[in-house]
């Protein structure tokens, strides 16, 4: 009966939906690279890519170019991370507004990470935005954006309980957020309780779950600690002693991530948000697997030469 399981019907990759996420460039180098990225996953038609802002607004002005050379360069439509940290509301209008006369419709609104980093203690600005859901009321009040929102089948570290977490979201929804897109996470029973629990809430909107491919174990491991996200001990040891072997940690990656998500693909998840680090290779992978297909745009016929059906043929 294994040739009968939903993950492995032909038509898989037309039942399932895509998201990526990059981070602005900070240097030439980079942004070669990046670009690279963008190119590679763009004939996979995903629904759209977002870009990141850097803790207390660091990287505002090169999210806003990243977004903006998406938007005239590519059919992609992208959306532009926005937080709260360190901005009064005046200030963090006044960039809504500057994205929306560049054309820039989609929003990812967080309350964002303190300037001093992830984990540490959070204080908002004393005239600002608060938390989220005020954000997300804000965009509201200047247009009618596409907002996603940030959820957490974890909770929040900073959240007392899974309730006061479960409140929060759904005071962005309320305010008008379109869809939540979840920190990564490595346990599907987390996500599926966590989603249980929302519907329980009453919210209905997608919960999209952010899949985050291991380019890096160590790396990826400190921060989720920091981000009080659980790495099991199954996924330690899948990555064990490939510190000094790339290739290999890079298949297991590859392995690991296609099976996170074949297995929400049975629960019946279809959309997917990619956390790409900007890199092409392991997410191409894996939304190959998934039975999503690059398509190809046909050539453009050279003005000198006569197009199929026309009167020279």
């Amino acid at each position: 009966m294994n040739q009968f399981r939903f993950s492995r019907r032909p038509d898989i990759g037309d039942k399932v939906r895509v998201s990526f996420e990059f981070f602005p460039p900070k240097t030439d180098e980079m942004e070669a690279r990046l670009w690279e990225t963008v190119k590679r996953l763009e004939p996979l038609k995903p629904n759209f890519v977002s870009v990141t802002y850097g803790a207390g607004g660091s990287t505002r002005e090169r999210t806003a170019r990243t977004v903006r050379r998406i938007l005239n360069e590519t059919s992609i439509p992208a959306a532009a991370h926005l937080t709260c940290v360190g901005a009064t509301r005046e200030e963090v209008d006044a960039v809504i507004r500057d994205y929306f006369a560049t054309g820039i419709k989609r929003f990812v609104a967080l309350r964002g990470d303190p300037a001093s980093g992830v984990g540490q203690a959070y204080t908002p600005h004393p005239g600002g935005y608060q938390n989220g859901a005020e954000l997300v009321a804000g965009l509201k009040t200047i247009a009618d954006f596409d907002i996603s929102v940030a959820a957490y089948p974890e909770k929040h570290p900073e959240s007392p309980d899974f309730a006061t977490d479960i409140e929060m979201l759904k005071r962005k929804v309320d305010n008008g957020a379109k869809r939540a897109i979840t920190q990564f996470f490595f346990d599907n029973d987390l996500y599926e309780r966590y989603v249980e629990r929302v519907r329980r809430a009453g919210i209905y909107i997608p919960i999209v779950p952010g899949i985050q491919p291991v380019h890096n174990f160590r790396q990826v491991a400190n921060f989720a600690s920091r981000a009080g996200a659980h790495v099991p001990a199954w996924l330690a040891e899948r990555f064990e002693g490939l510190d000094n072997d790339p290739q290999t940690h890079m298949l297991v990656a590859s392995a690991v991530a296609a099976e996170q998500v074949l297995d929400l693909v049975e629960r019946g998840v279809g959309d997917f948000h990619f956390y790409t680090m900007n890199r092409a290779d392991l997410v191409f992978a894996i939304c190959h697997m998934i039975g999503i297909r690059a398509q190809q745009t046909a050539p453009e016929v050279p003005e000198s030469q006569p197009k199929a059906g026309s009167a020279a043929a």
